[in-house]
């Protein structure tokens, strides 16, 4: 970490993030989940409120700002660079934002133990890795198994949002979510770029190289509850 980003961790780590591996009952931070062990969102932003969850906040610049650009509802990221934590932290202070707070451990650990099923408002992956090599595609995160895990903890009418700027990465999204009974597609297709959407210099770069971004935009249907 930078001096700057560990002085932020220092001052509000303890407050605004938790460790995967404390989320447990009987672990550290067992004060954040409910009787069944799923994460009590209440108990941690003091409130009752719409969930959305971010997967891969990396330096959290679009974290901060759609936090920011909604403070009626609460976000929480996930995250395993302590460096990107550090730096999202940094933006927490800077921005005075009470709607935010993060974790860091595996993403579909989280889902799957720690998220209750049929309860999230809002669930984005943006810019997951890409693993570029052929032989490596079966790292990737947008697989059939965890967009099913991503469905079922999202509540009926809830949006599932994705996007990346690798073409044959997004061909497979469209693939998978496409696959999905409890996700529709409202688009039927690649959907709009979302004006709300914070555009990075990273995106950017990536345009000017040939390399535009695509948006799936998945809607979670009624019935088909989670497990």
């Amino acid at each position: 970490m930078t001096p700057g980003q560990q002085r932020a961790w220092d001052r509000s780590w303890e407050r605004l993030g938790a460790d995967l591996a404390d989320l447990a009952p009987g672990g550290r931070r067992a004060d954040l989940l409910d009787d069944g062990g799923r994460l009590a969102p209440g108990a941690w932003f003091g409130r009752d409120a719409d969930l959305r969850l971010e997967i891969g906040s990396g330096m959290g610049e679009t974290t901060a700002a759609l936090a920011a650009a909604e403070p009626e509802a609460d976000h929480v990221a996930v995250e395993v660079y302590p460096p990107g934590l550090g730096q999202l932290l940094m933006r927490i202070e800077a921005a005075e934002l009470t709607n935010l707070r993060l974790l860091r451990g595996d993403a579909v650990v989280v889902l799957r133990d720690r998220v209750a099923p049929d309860s999230l408002a809002g669930l984005r992956v943006f810019y997951p890795d890409p693993w570029p090599k052929r032989r490596h595609h079966k790292r990737r995160l947008v697989q059939p198994e965890t967009v099913a895990l991503m469905a079922s903890r999202l509540r009926p009418g809830a949006t599932l949002h994705l996007a990346t700027d690798v073409a044959d990465y997004a061909d497979r999204m469209r693939e998978v979510t496409d696959a999905e009974p409890r996700l529709e597609n409202p688009h039927g297709g690649f959907a709009p770029r979302p004006a709300w959407r914070p555009r990075t210099k990273f995106e950017t770069r990536a345009e000017a190289e040939g390399r535009p971004s695509r948006d799936l935009l998945l809607v979670r249907r009624a019935g088909n509850g989670g497990s």
